[in-house]
């Protein structure tokens, strides 16, 4: 088989372009959340909170500062860029990350509730060992 049928033969099964469409619509979902947290439910929180921005809240561990030049042009002194921990962004993305679990917890439970329910397999005949059982009982009560 040459390997290009083998290849067309793997792309086509369909879990795999099951998945391909899961991908897509997760990221276009992760944009939805993204825009629907950023843009939605920050500033309330912001409000609820006293007017907090939480994308400038950050811990800084080193200031930045702008490269010093002489009167020629040169450069005395390089440009230090700033350290900080950017707790706020944390703080966002983590609510995002609760958000797309909820959202996909209930995905999963109303497709667990979709599925119908298998029935009970039938009961298993007596096994050859209880129908012996079985006999000798029935022997004995005569």
């Amino acid at each position: 088989m040459s390997m290009m049928k083998e290849f067309k033969e793997f792309a086509m099964k369909g879990n795999l372009v099951d998945m391909a469409v899961a991908f897509v619509m997760g990221a276009a979902f992760t944009k939805v959340t993204t825009a629907f947290i950023s843009g939605m439910v920050m500033p309330l929180i912001g409000q609820l909170t006293g007017g907090i921005n939480f994308s400038d809240k950050k811990i800084i561990l080193t200031e930045g500062a702008a490269e010093i030049t002489d009167a020629s042009g040169a450069v005395t002194t390089a440009a230090v860029s700033e350290v900080a921990v950017a707790w706020g962004s944390f703080i966002t993305v983590t609510i995002e990350f609760l958000v797309v679990a909820f959202v996909m917890f209930m995905v999963i439970k109303s497709i667990n509730k979709m599925k119908k329910a298998e029935p009970a397999p039938a009961p298993a005949g007596p096994s050859n060992e209880e129908k012996l059982l079985m006999e000798i009982r029935d022997a004995l009560k005569k």
